[in-house]
């Protein structure tokens, strides 16, 4: 029995098979369905969890390459949310979210929080 790190078997089997470069979206309650694409909905209650929580817990064992974010989550969002996502993630690359989204079919698993902050959307590359 797993008795510490990422409790969720689901989670557990979906990062298992992330290799070097392939891509993983850690989303918003509001983000799209995308039927194609391994769903893992952690969503509780409004809040529990947000994308930094799950980013906290992916941390220790998920080399994070690359990390892209919608341009409109800067606009949308305090200083303060913009730096904690800073501290978690290499050098963000924002761009529109029409073109964010774009990236995301060819992603390995998308995983839905909670997380009320708008476009609190992130895409992970693994190293």
């Amino acid at each position: 029995m797993l008795r510490t790190g990422i409790l969720n078997p689901q989670l557990n089997s979906l990062l298992s098979r992330i290799r070097h470069t392939n891509t993983l979206v850690i989303a918003d309650r509001g983000f799209p369905f995308w039927p194609q694409i391994e769903t893992i909905d952690l969503a509780l209650v409004d809040g529990i969890p947000t994308v930094l929580d799950v980013l906290n817990a992916l941390a220790p064992n998920f080399i994070i390459g690359k990390a892209w974010m919608a341009a409109e989550f800067r606009d949308h969002n305090s200083r303060q949310l913009l730096e904690s996502f800073s501290k978690l993630l290499p050098p963000i690359t924002f761009e529109p979210h029409i073109e964010f989204k774009h990236r995301v079919p060819s992603a390995i698993g998308l995983i839905r929080t909670a997380d009320t902050a708008q476009y609190a959307n992130v895409i992970l590359e693994s190293a």
